[in-house]
């Protein structure tokens, strides 16, 4: 007698694919812009979901708003770092320990590599966080932990984050739907390639100063 084959059980999803799930839900809402804000905001000091998902959604459902998604998305991101910078600077004796336990992208090992960052030029770190997709929130609160100065932060930040969102809005703009599947695929690599091409644009700036003065 032949047994039937059995369906192996589906795996239960992660948290981070439930919040992702989440996340993209509210593009469905009226109230999405305010999702989006909040969720700019929140991304910036412990939340795991980048904005650029809900962004991408809204802006595909209406492309001509797709710029106001984008300068929602870098006015929130910024407070948020803000926000960041407090935890760091405030309160980081007191509740550092629950990041690193509970707080997705924490970890010892990646505070000591951001001081190191700072110390060599606390700008640029920060500009590179708030554009690619490594881990900003991160990076905001190690600048108030380590005593990067608030300006220092919102310039890097304002930046960063405003290039990365009207970039992701430019693309959704111009080719629409065909864009979300784009930047669902290439969207991180894209970011690390166009960072990189920036930073080296201003280190080649940088290096070349100190000849033209002479």
């Amino acid at each position: 007698m032949n047994t039937p084959p059995t369906t192996p059980p589906t795996p239960r999803r992660g948290v981070i694919r439930r919040l992702y799930d989440w996340v993209l839900s509210w593009a469905d809402s009226p109230h999405g812009t305010s999702a989006l804000a909040a969720i700019s905001f929140a991304e910036s000091s412990f939340f795991p979901i980048p904005p650029d998902v809900l962004q991408i959604a809204l802006s595909v459902a209406k492309p001509s708003r797709s710029y106001f998604y984008a300068a929602v998305s870098a006015a929130a991101s910024v407070a948020g770092g803000v926000l960041g910078w407090a935890i760091g600077s405030g309160l980081w004796h007191v509740i550092g320990d629950a990041f690193f336990t509970y707080v997705p992208g924490f970890s010892r090992e990646k505070f000591e590599y951001v001081e190191h960052l700072y110390q060599a030029n606390a700008f640029m770190a920060i500009f590179t966080a708030a554009f690619t997709p490594i881990p900003y929130k991160v990076f905001t609160i190690a600048a108030g932990v380590f005593e990067v100065s608030l300006p220092t932060l919102v310039a890097a930040s304002a930046l960063g984050r405003t290039a990365r969102f009207f970039i992701v809005a430019s693309i959704t703009y111009f080719f629409g739907d065909a864009a979300k599947k784009f930047l669902d695929r290439w969207l991180e690599p894209a970011t690390i390639v166009m960072g990189a091409a920036v930073v080296a644009g201003f280190l080649a700036i940088k290096w070349l100063m100190p000849s033209a003065s002479h």
